[in-house]
């Protein structure tokens, strides 16, 4: 939860967003995906933590697969962790959606590089 409020304010205040869309698990980020697939023309980018309650990061990313290509052609997925099982890392790092594993605390200035190819 307050890894969620600063990364929260970290994102609003560097790239001056006035949307954000936050789930507490991975089993409501889903759900607002399916909402919202239909009508979301805007590209996504998706911060999501390997550690959640009810539907982890990788259960995420499975369920992610299904959807349909046209909607994850706009989507970036960036996984968070502080983990240091070289397993969780090796999945995160092989997985086909994600652009790249990010340790905590969100490390904005790196996030900001990527995004803008700095």
């Amino acid at each position: 939860m307050i890894d969620q409020l600063v990364t929260t304010q970290l994102l609003k205040k560097n790239f001056d967003l006035t949307e954000i869309i936050i789930a507490n698990n991975g089993k409501e980020g889903m759900q607002w995906l399916h909402d919202h697939e239909i009508g979301l023309d805007d590209p996504l980018i998706i911060l999501l933590d390997i550690r959640m309650p009810e539907m982890d990061g990788f259960e995420f990313l499975s369920e992610y697969e299904k959807l349909p290509d046209t909607f994850k052609r706009k989507t970036q997925i960036f996984m968070l962790s502080s983990t240091l099982d070289s397993e969780d890392i090796q999945r995160a790092e092989n997985n086909t959606y994600v652009q790249r594993l990010l340790g905590k605390p969100f490390p904005v200035k790196e996030f900001k590089k990527i995004i803008f190819h700095d």
